[in-house]
């Protein structure tokens, strides 16, 4: 029996097959986009996906600004970070952060970071994401995103 035929094959950062794609957020629930994202980010959805390389695709997501909360979330949740000074813990809701510049921005950012891998893999991921708030590419015409819908992706 010829062995050669069953290597695993496994992908570095030369031969990853590395993909632009452009994600529609219009009225998608935010923690059910951001998991599909973080998929396409790792390159869980490729058969050459290999666990410690970066093998994922570059995702940007326009509209962002259209996506939604399921239930209460938009008033209730609260995004807590701290400005390093004694008393300095702030508090925000998604409701708050949409009307900043770069809010919701910082809202997928968020959601996307819990759910890759922590060290210096994750960080390295959260540069192939590109949040737009409106449908205008932004300079990024130049690498020839495909769009895809994110639906179909489990």
């Amino acid at each position: 029996m010829d062995t050669l035929s069953y290597k695993t094959i496994s992908v570095n950062k030369e031969t990853a097959n590395k993909e632009w794609v452009i994600v529609d957020a219009t009225d998608q629930i935010v923690g059910r986009l951001c998991s599909k994202v973080a998929k396409l980010l790792r390159g869980k959805y490729k058969p050459s996906f290999t666990p410690h390389v970066d093998c994922g695709d570059n995702v940007i997501i326009v509209n962002a600004a259209k996506v939604v909360f399921s239930g209460k979330k938009e008033t209730d949740k609260v995004y807590t970070r701290y400005t390093g000074y004694p008393g300095g813990q702030r508090f925000n809701t998604p409701a708050d952060l949409r009307t900043r510049k770069g809010g919701i921005d910082k809202m997928i950012r968020h959601a996307v970071k819990g759910m890759l891998p922590k060290g210096s893999l994750g960080r390295k991921l959260m540069d192939n994401l590109y949040v737009i708030e409106g449908a205008e590419l932004g300079g990024l015409e130049a690498q020839k995103p495909k769009k895809i819908d994110i639906n179909q992706y489990k």
